[in-house]
């Protein structure tokens, strides 16, 4: 997406500057996306969450629970068994999230390739010099 310099006014880039304000207001953080993605596979228990995130402590994976539950992304499901059984599964509202984290994926992976690129070639100058 290039910048349109027609289309931009003072109330357009507002507009634009809230809507982005909002989206990372509830994104906010480096796990929820990744919590998000992580729950894309189907339902899981708190420790299957954990684990597949790697490094996130219970207390912060509770937080991101509990907000992402909150702005309908997460739904918590408390079965009861013995012990009980706790699951988090994503929404459907969830699904609107899918081009953003496409996008956030594909930039990713050509973003890792420059910075591969650049540093081999780096390296490449200063051995020729």
């Amino acid at each position: 997406m290039a910048f349109r310099k027609e289309n931009h006014t003072k109330e357009t880039c507002n507009a634009s500057l809230n809507a982005v304000k909002d989206a990372l207001y509830v994104l906010n953080g480096k796990w929820k996306l990744p919590l998000i993605i992580s729950l894309q596979d189907g339902p899981k228990r708190f420790n299957e969450i954990q684990k597949s995130l790697g490094e996130i402590t219970p207390k912060i994976l509770s937080k991101e629970l509990k907000d992402l539950e909150l702005n309908e992304f997460v739904i918590r499901k408390v079965f009861s068994t013995t012990p009980v059984t706790v699951t988090y599964e994503l929404t459907e509202y969830s699904g609107s999230l899918d081009k953003v984290i496409d996008e956030l994926r594909n930039w990713g992976l050509q973003h890792r390739e420059r910075l591969v690129a650049h540093r081999k070639a780096g390296v490449l100058e200063e051995a020729e010099v």
